[in-house]
């Protein structure tokens, strides 16, 4: 949700992606959460959006929603507001989801480093993510 849909844009700027890539989903409010990827809403009242918690969820959900194998998700605080001490801006969770407990999930702490470098991280390391389920080595940076 704090890329506003930049992995869809970075997927689908690849000839022949259609081939592979399903749709996406960015659900930037809670309530789209919810309402579109099936996060039950006690998950980001107990935890937070921004939680390992919800990002699992929303993996899971955007998998199932779309009939797909692989689903990524993405939930942070790209800044410049909305950080906390315990939820710091750069604060961002990551999932895949292949199968029903096969998701993992990752936790980055970018630092406040800026709205737009932390979104550009996270798209780099959900699709690093991506590679690493699809068990494609990751091409230099």
């Amino acid at each position: 949700s704090c890329t506003g849909g930049l992995v869809g844009g970075a997927l689908t700027s690849v000839p022949g992606s259609s081939a592979v890539v399903h749709g996406g989903f960015i659900t930037y409010a809670n309530a789209a959460k919810t309402a579109m990827l099936a996060v039950p809403a006690r998950l980001i009242r107990d935890y937070g959006a921004v939680s390992a918690q919800v990002a699992r969820a929303m993996a899971d959900g955007a998998r199932n929603k779309a009939h797909v194998d692989l689903a990524v998700s993405i939930t942070g605080i790209a800044g410049p507001d909305g950080g906390s001490d315990k939820k710091p801006v750069g604060l961002v969770y990551i999932a895949a989801a292949r199968a029903p407990g096969d998701i993992i999930v990752k936790e980055h702490r970018f630092g406040d480093i800026g709205r737009d470098a932390i979104r550009m991280a996270t798209l780099r390391e959900a699709l690093n993510l991506l590679r690493e389920r699809l068990g494609i080595n990751s091409s230099p940076a």
